[in-house]
């Protein structure tokens, strides 16, 4: 019979048995989910697009309205096949995926300094809150005459668009983020001395991590908008160059294949920005 040591309010040993030590004890218990509850929804996000884009071909297929008017699926696909055909595709995705990338990573930069600063200190927020909120309600597209005034028709114009697009929801996600630290955790950091550098570098900067990539995902979507509404009215080159050229030669397949690029495109994205925040808030809990 095992023995261990416990001591009673008088400080004397006192033996007890493993019969006594061997009382109930609460225990977690982890729930492992089911496999068809694992892949729930890449299976119904599946069977929806699949019974989508069956009713989108059936009701081509019956020729209600012209192609001109509703391609199906089939002729949409064909479309993106021969696009891929030619080598002016290389080149107008390359001209909209430079654009974007110079566009979408000034405003990450900038927007993140900017949302840091102003979530951190209240003045500077305050002298910047009127600016943020201006632009932030103002369509990018009303600038876009004035930027082809100053630069032309280059990748300038384009470069701007994505930029103010994407710039804003990095910096409200930003400053949301920092502004939402638990006010526990801050009081705690102060508690043991730690300086003002030290408690935004190991406290506010880490929570505010998620808050940040969902600026990011957002921020995907406005860059996008703008590449292809920049290019819409004035562009050399480009996939909204292609898009624009298409409608008004009436090649509705041709340009319906451009729109699930860029949509493709955005949705590739998203996903690898959407792994990235559920790596670094794996902790919290799921709403199933």
């Amino acid at each position: 019979m095992s023995i261990k040591d416990s001591l009673d309010l008088r400080g004397t040993a006192v033996p007890v048995t493993s019969r006594e030590s061997d009382a109930p004890r609460e225990k977690r218990s982890v729930v492992q989910p089911s496999r068809i509850k694992l892949y729930e929804p890449l299976i119904l996000g599946t069977l929806s697009v699949v019974l989508a884009l069956t009713a989108w071909q059936l009701v081509a297929n019956a020729r209600i309205y012209s192609i001109l008017f509703l391609p199906g699926p089939w002729d949409v696909a064909q479309a993106f096949v021969k696009l891929f055909q030619t080598d002016d595709i290389w080149l107008d995705i390359g001209t909209s995926g430079t654009e974007m990338g110079i566009g979408y990573g000034m405003a990450i930069v900038v927007g993140l300094v900017i949302g840091l600063l102003m979530g951190w200190y209240t003045r500077f927020q305050f002298a910047l809150d009127p600016f943020v909120n201006f632009f932030y309600s103002t369509p990018r597209i009303v600038l876009i005459p004035l930027f082809i005034l100053w630069w032309g028709i280059e990748m300038q114009p384009k470069i701007a668009v994505i930029f103010l697009g994407a710039l804003f929801p990095i910096i409200i996600n930003t400053m949301a983020g920092v502004r939402n630290t638990e006010a526990a955790l801050l009081r705690v950091a102060r508690s043991f001395g730690a300086s003002d550098a030290l408690i935004f570098r190991r406290v506010v900067l880490p929570g505010s991590v998620p808050f940040i990539l969902t600026g990011f995902r957002l921020g995907i979507g406005h860059a996008l908008t703008g590449v292809v509404v920049a290019e819409l009215i004035a562009a050399k080159h480009g996939v909204g160059q292609l898009i624009a050229i298409s409608s008004q030669t009436f090649q509705t397949p041709k340009m319906l294949a451009g729109v699930v690029l860029i949509a493709c495109t955005g949705m590739l994205l998203t996903a690898i920005l959407q792994r990235i925040e559920n790596r670094f808030q794996s902790w919290r809990p799921q709403i199933r």
